[in-house]
């Protein structure tokens, strides 16, 4: 079990360096977080760890997350990389569930997330994760906005049920797609207020398969 005390008490140390050495109190650390302070005095309650909010953390201020958790350093994951899970996070990437223009760059971090987590979170067998945000409310109930989403890059075969990250020269979005009779590729939302859009096989990558996903608070 993951105690978010303990976590907390790692975090306002991060914090506290960059305060130069003022004392840091739970607020401050709800804040870092972006999570309301009542709320976070809830989960520090309940433990409920938010983990979306703490990989965004770690993705910004470039922290192992597994030191958070573990206390484990680079040098000891290296030692142990089996128990790993290798994610590149593109914490500046939104995948539009609405209809927005973004595209991959290089501007990932690389998170080390131990396999007993990530379990729980996407189905055992996908290899080759990355994880970005869904910006807007067309796949909503499904997937809410500003969720963090983990691709399978090895699943682009929409033949298979599910919903897969797409680029296209409208940029990057997150729909359910399928292939119609006459050769045209639908991209479909969850949400029913958004209708079908219709596009050509030459103008659509499969990114990936979205094999899980963490909700905002």
């Amino acid at each position: 079990m993951y105690e978010l005390k303990s976590i907390i008490e790692k975090l306002k140390d991060v914090i506290s360096q960059e305060k130069k050495g003022v004392k840091v109190f739970d607020k401050d650390v709800a804040n870092a977080l972006a999570i309301p302070q009542t709320t976070f005095a809830t989960m520090k309650k309940r433990n409920s760890i938010p983990f979306k909010e703490i990989m965004e953390f770690c993705a910004i201020k470039k922290l192992s997350i597994n030191w958070l958790f573990f206390d484990q350093v680079v040098d000891m994951l290296a030692q142990e990389t089996e128990k790993y899970f290798q994610i590149r996070y593109f914490s500046n990437v939104r995948a539009s569930a609405g209809g927005g223009a973004f595209t991959f760059d290089e501007g990932y971090e690389l998170l080390s997330i131990d396999k007993t987590i990530i379990h729980n979170i996407i189905p055992r067998g996908s290899k080759e994760l990355e994880a970005i945000n869904v910006d807007g409310e067309s796949m909503e109930p499904t997937l809410q906005d500003g969720s963090i989403v983990f691709v399978d890059r090895s699943q682009t075969d929409i033949n298979r049920n599910g919903i897969y990250i797409a680029q296209t020269t409208a940029g990057l979005f997150i729909k359910r797609i399928r292939q119609r009779a006459d050769g045209m590729i639908e991209l479909i939302s969850d949400n029913q207020a958004y209708s079908p859009e219709s596009i050509s096989p030459d103008e659509i990558e499969i990114v990936g398969r979205v094999v899980g996903n963490i909700e905002s608070l």
